[in-house]
């Protein structure tokens, strides 16, 4: 059900939400499986640990027709279950508090004035995908774990073409097993050098210890790094084409910078890009929104519609800052929620205040119903060129 615009919904979301019980739908690969939409009903699914996340389990509800595990790749933490999802995750949840957020907050803006310097030296128009929100999603991904500064390119290259739902399987391929050799250098060097970065600190924690542990270190930079970087940039172009296209909200948050916080949750409620991994398998049978869901049974939860629910948001289709939009779903819910929230969250603060700071006289240099949009892991915008 793809989108073919950022702002609406497919319609058929709607007519899930409003179906007694879950209803069924059947996917590219030919599988049938239940559909959660309605925001309660995907918050149950999410937050139940009869609901499997392990894609290495031969019954799982493969939604794409060829779709495979890269042999010999463990479960990422995404798709870990209990009990080893939990120590899994405990190990490098710290490094992701809004402690060392804060410790990374003045590297993120210093990323984004120079981005934005490089913007205003160039010329017009310019391109706010390719010129701000990946580079910046890949060097703040850089940061985070102490890349040197002339591969984080190649790494952002990578990560694009292995993402990209239009990639060739023999490029998606040749991406995965450059960015193998990539990280299980650095890993090498962190687990040597022990320098003071995340890297650096999880070479030193007992879950990256023994034979296996430079392997596990490389399998965590690949899902930060698959997971963090398209998601980021597709909600920063987004976010500033919702405020470009949506001038009394600008308006407001001109006005009153404060609102910034509020602004980016909205963002993430309105567009809700990351939805395609939160397919699960019930591994018991489980009872949801009066749907008897069977053992070997999967179940699609569908953040993007949950946050259009007009049950828990008034008036969902309208992008409106002020909102209390708290129970959003753009991260997801339970045990697997987003690891990275509080990064994602940092980005989207910096990027939306220096912009519209810098540049209040920025606009849209191409009408919204020219711009070129992508169905990737994440619906976005190809290209967003502005001027001023």
């Amino acid at each position: 059900m793809s989108r073919t615009c950022p702002f609406s919904l497919p319609p058929d979301y709607a007519n899930l939400r409003e179906h007694p019980g879950l209803p069924r739908v059947t996917g590219p690969s030919g599988r049938t499986v239940f559909v959660a939409a309605r925001h309660d009903d995907v918050r149950a699914v999410l937050g139940d640990t009869r609901f499997s996340s392990d894609r290495s389990h031969p019954d799982f509800p493969r939604m794409r027709a060829g779709e495979a595990a890269f042999p010999g790749f463990r479960p990422s933490l995404v798709e870990m279950d209990p009990p080893e999802h939990g120590p899994a995750r405990r190990a490098v949840a710290g490094e992701f508090a809004v402690r060392r957020m804060r410790e990374l907050g003045p590297k993120v803006q210093r990323i984004v004035d120079g981005l934005l310097d490089d913007v205003l030296a160039g010329a017009k128009p310019a391109d706010l995908v390719s010129a701000l929100a990946v580079p910046m999603s890949g060097l703040v991904l850089g940061e985070l774990l102490g890349i040197p500064t002339g591969d984080r390119q190649e790494l952002t290259t990578n990560i694009t073409a292995l993402t990209a739902h239009d990639s060739a399987d023999a490029d998606r391929a040749e991406s995965f097993r450059s960015l193998i050799a990539h990280f299980d250098a650095l890993c090498a060097t962190k687990m040597t050098e022990r320098p003071e970065d995340l890297l650096g600190r999880l070479a030193g924690h007992q879950l990256f210890s023994g034979d296996e542990s430079r392997w596990a270190m490389v399998e965590l930079c690949i899902l930060l790094a698959t997971a963090g970087l398209e998601t980021t940039a597709t909600m920063t172009a987004l976010g500033i084409l919702a405020l470009l296209e949506h001038p009394d909200q600008l308006a407001l948050l001109t006005a009153d910078p404060g609102l910034t916080p509020a602004a980016v949750e909205e963002v993430l409620r309105f567009f809700s890009v990351a939805e395609l991994s939160l397919i699960r398998l019930a591994t018991a049978d489980v009872e949801i929104g009066g749907t008897l869901v069977r053992t070997g049974e999967g179940v699609a939860a569908l953040p993007a519609a949950a946050n259009r629910d007009p049950a828990v948001f008034a008036d969902p289709d309208t992008f409106d800052i002020t909102r209390d939009n708290r129970r959003h779903l753009a991260f997801g819910s339970g045990p697997h929620q987003c690891l990275g929230k509080t990064l994602a969250r940092l980005e989207l603060r910096t990027v939306l205040d220096a912009l519209f700071r810098r540049i209040p006289t920025l606009r849209l240099a191409t009408p919204r119903d020219e711009l070129r949009y992508v169905n990737g892991s994440a619906f976005s915008v190809s290209a967003l060129p502005v001027t001023w």
